[in-house]
């Protein structure tokens, strides 16, 4: 039991085997260690065993919040999604904003566990400290959206309000490998497959009916210090100021334009830095402008709705009329992001805006992760071109059978899709197309080209969920200037640099909080926030200590489960071929052996292998009932 403040000290952990639910109290010393959310929920999973099948009825699927998540603290409405990765194999977190993280926490919980898998389709219903199991069965097969409103129809609430409702689509339900679990406001907890893992349990959503149970400070003078500096900091920050020109301008979008120039865009998989390239090398009718955030503001904007308790308002609600094959489609989703502009449009060779949006919503309706969509059908089209898909073909910038294949992946219609839902790693296994993946551990790479933002390439590489742009954001030194500007194509220190950003992230993880945050904030503020709420009295060093043990037991969990130093790479083309002729890119390759040489030594680890030595410096010691414990050797990874 813990007595610290920002927590409620409830677990709900849900069999749905025997479709039960008990409750427990959140053990203080845990905390401490782990902070909440992202660092408590990867201890749980890791509590549940390493060697659980990921769609097995054991792996465990934690909803989390943190100790700073539904407060005053800006940017808390976050929630983080904990689980083993059904497209990695490893341990995952996937997060998302919006007020779920908020509303959970004023129902009366820190966290939701599920276990087992239920015999029927359900929902749970979570108000006012209690769980209930439902009957989801005439909600299976819809998507997400048409289920989202039968759900508010059926329960006294209404979504956007007082109701959070967190599910899955046709994608989860089918096991499509990169499925991801929506909530109400399209906010998505994306990468690493949650969807899958919720639909192998035969559970259709989470639905949160919130109460007025905001945890206050427990030391308010500290908590108001910190909150204060953070706000101002914010308002002082170009990126996250309100109305000046970044993030509340554009939203993530706002990097579009900023990668074209910087020729950092990868684009037709990876083949191009820029789309200017792909314009100068095949004549193509291409141009990264024309689904940036200015030209999204400019011409389709209808709504800047925004997250609990945020004054930067990056979500850009959308609007747009387009002819598909005939049909008019009337599309209005929210919210129009980079990553899913870059995968479902440059990066599968076309930059037709409004088209971009019918797919970043059926995505969202299907219950499809938008980055891992648009690489896998970039793959696609690559394989197509040279050969390699009998199952069918996928031409190059063909937006309009795009558009049609991504509920055909969600619902596994037909050979092809049926691949393609299965991910890059299976499909490359499949179909000897190794050099057509731009998987790192078996998921696809952010909008980030890893030879012209070194510190990505091997924040890739290092990243405990597979390719990830959010475990260690150095594009915010490389290209955004924060904490200071650092050059991009420059290689040595990079290695320390990126594990500084991922122990940071893993603390704002755990808080819950956007990441945002830290365009902005810096380690004196999360420490006045985190101790003025929790009534800790933890140092900067202990913070900051806090998040490498973090980061080092989800890389211990991934060793147990047979990674190490050789999954730490890149698809082939970024370490080996010089960009050709690509102005400020060209000849640049990514220098990752280097980069892991000082990242490794930085880390303490041994080829990508955490020692007992750093385990038992750092306190992780998972103690009885987890069958590991430090000191246990690392299994070796398989080839």
């Amino acid at each position: 039991m813990t007595e610290l403040g920002g927590f409620q000290d409830r677990i709900a952990r849900v069999d749905l085997s025997e479709g039960t639910v008990d409750y427990e109290s959140i053990d203080e010393e845990d905390a401490k260690k782990y902070i909440g959310a992202r660092g408590l929920g990867v201890k749980y999973v890791f509590e549940q065993g390493v060697d659980v099948d990921p769609v097995g009825p054991d792996n465990l699927l934690a909803f989390m919040n943190g100790p700073l998540s539904g407060t005053q603290t800006t940017m808390s409405g976050r929630i983080a999604v904990c689980t083993k990765s059904p497209l990695t194999g490893t341990v995952t977190d996937s997060h998302h904003g919006g007020w779920s993280g908020a509303r959970l926490k004023w129902a009366g919980f820190d966290g939701l566990l599920f276990e087992g898998q239920a015999d029927d389709p359900v929902y749970a219903y979570v108000e006012d400290g209690e769980v209930e199991l439902r009957d989801a069965s005439e909600l299976w097969g819809e998507g997400f959206h048409a289920a989202r409103d039968a759900i508010e129809d059926e329960v006294d609430g209404a979504y956007g309000k007082n109701l959070s409702i967190m599910g899955i689509g046709p994608g989860g339900e089918n096991g499509v490998k990169y499925a991801c679990i929506m909530n109400e406001d399209d906010r998505a907890s994306g990468r690493g497959g949650t969807g899958c893992v919720m639909g192998s349990k035969n559970l259709k959503a989470v639905v949160v009916k919130s109460g007025t149970k905001m945890p206050q400070p427990a030391d308010k003078e500290t908590f108001m210090e910190g909150h204060q500096q953070a706000m101002q900091a914010i308002q002082e920050s170009e990126v996250t100021a309100p109305n000046e020109g970044g993030l509340s301008m554009y939203g993530t979008n706002v990097l579009m334009n900023v990668g074209e120039e910087m020729d950092g865009l990868p684009t037709k998989n990876g083949r191009y830095t820029s789309t200017e390239a792909m314009r100068d090398a095949e004549g193509a009718d291409v141009d990264a402008e024309r689904v940036s955030g200015e030209n999204v503001r400019e011409n389709i904007l209808v709504d800047e709705p925004t997250c609990h308790s945020c004054p930067v308002a990056c979500k850009k609600e959308v609007e747009v009329q387009h002819q598909h094959k005939g049909e008019e489609l009337n599309v209005r989703t929210e919210s129009y992001e980079y990553e899913s502009a870059y995968a479902l449009g440059p990066n599968s060779g076309h930059t037709d805006r409004d088209a971009v949006a019918v797919m970043i919503e059926r995505c969202n309706d299907m219950g499809v992760d938008t980055i891992e969509t648009g690489n896998m059908m970039a793959m696609a089209m690559e394989m197509s071109e040279e050969g390699k898909l009998e199952e069918g073909d996928l031409e190059w910038g063909d937006y309009e059978t795009m558009i049609d294949m991504i509920e055909r992946i969600a619902r596994r219609e037909d050979d092809l899709a049926d691949l393609l839902a299965d991910g890059p790693r299976r499909v490359a296994e499949a179909k000897d197309a190794r050099d057509n993946s731009l998987a790192v551990k078996g998921q696809t790479i952010a909008a980030y080209d890893p030879r012209c933002m070194k510190g990505m390439g091997i924040g890739y590489a290092t990243s405990n969920r597979g390719a990830c742009h959010l475990r260690g954001y150095t594009p915010s030194a490389e290209i955004l200037g924060v904490p200071e500007k650092v050059d991009p194509y420059e290689y040595e220190g990079k290695g320390e640099l990126t594990a500084t950003f991922q122990d940071l992230h893993a603390i704002s993880d755990s808080f819950d909080i956007c990441k945002f945050n830290a365009f902005a904030e810096g380690i004196e503020e999360y420490v006045l926030q985190y101790n003025g709420m929790t009534g800790l009295d933890v140092s900067e060093d202990e913070l900051l200590e806090a998040g490498e043990r973090i980061y080092n037991l989800e890389r211990y969990y991934n060793n147990l489960a047979g990674f190490d130093g050789a999954d730490d790479s890149l698809p082939e083309r970024f370490l080996e071929d010089g960009i050709p002729g690509q102005g400020a890119s060209e000849g640049e390759y990514c220098e990752l052996e280097e980069m892991k040489d000082e990242y490794y030594d930085y880390r303490g680890w041994v080829d990508g292998v955490v020692p007992d030595e750093k385990l038992d410096e750092l306190g992780i010691d998972l103690g009885p009932g987890t069958g590991v414990s430090a000191g246990d050797s690392a299994a070796p990874a398989d080839d």
